[in-house]
This record gives C-alpha cells, structure tokens and sequence, in this order.
C-alpha cells in the first residue's frame, strides 16, 4: 500500500510542475551579418506577471550566409515558472522550425524546456544556409 501511495504521489508531483508553468510575452530585435560566418546579438524584454525582465540575445551560425539583416520578434515564453527560466542556449524546436524561420516566425526551445514562439519582420538582405543556434542571458 505504501508503494502505491509513493507513486501517487510522484505522479502528482509531476501533473502540478506542469500545471504551475505559465506563459510571458517577448519582443527581441535581432541585428546580424556576415560571410561564411553569421555573427549577431539584440536585446529583448520578457513581461512576466505584470514585471518586464530585460535579457540579451546572442548567436553565432556556420554555412553559407552572406549579407546582414535585423529582425524584430514579438510571441511567447511557455512553460515559465520563473524568470530565469528564459535564460539558456537555444535550438529549433519542431520539424516545422527551420521551415518556419524563413517564413517570419521561429519555434525555439532550451533546457529548461522553456519555447519561445517567436515571428516578426525582417529588414535587410541576407541570404543564408546556415544552422545555429541562439544564448540568451538574463540582465
């Protein structure tokens, strides 16, 4: 009986984790350029329980790439507890990520398990090939 009530309880302790995780909105501006190598970096703000949190993007890719753009991305931060949930090195999520990239808008997960479902206009000319990932780091 007691082993039974110890795997109740371990299950309910994993439904609750995730029934406490909740969303926060982002907006980033992203700036990067480059040949063979894309270098970039922004700054973003995370609104959270009514607190804006600002935090710093960077990211570096390898492929062929040559050009330089900015991009501005407004979505969501899913699967937050806490602020610092954000903070982490970042790679595309989903099958549909890099497909979705190119279309404006990107799916983006770290270790914490936090996604970022970012979209947003790009200003500048690039043309790219290139897989990398992105760190952002909370200020």
């Amino acid at each position: 009986m007691a082993q039974v009530t110890f795997v109740a309880v371990l299950l309910l302790m994993g439904f609750t984790r995730v029934c406490f995780a909740e969303t926060g909105t982002v907006s980033v501006v992203f700036t990067k350029g480059g040949f063979i190598v894309d270098v970039g970096g922004g700054q973003g703000v995370l609104t959270f329980r009514g607190k804006k949190y600002p935090f710093t993007v960077s990211g570096m890719s390898l492929g062929f790439s040559i050009g330089a753009s900015t991009s501005k991305f407004v979505g969501r931060a899913l699967n937050l507890r806490r602020p610092g949930d954000l903070a982490g090195s970042y790679v595309v999520a989903g099958a549909g990520g890099a497909i979705a990239a190119g279309a404006g808008g990107v799916q983006l997960q770290n270790a914490n398990g936090v996604i970022l479902q970012l979209s947003g206009a790009r200003v500048g000319a690039e043309v790219s090939a290139a897989v990398g990932g992105v760190t952002i780091t909370m200020q």
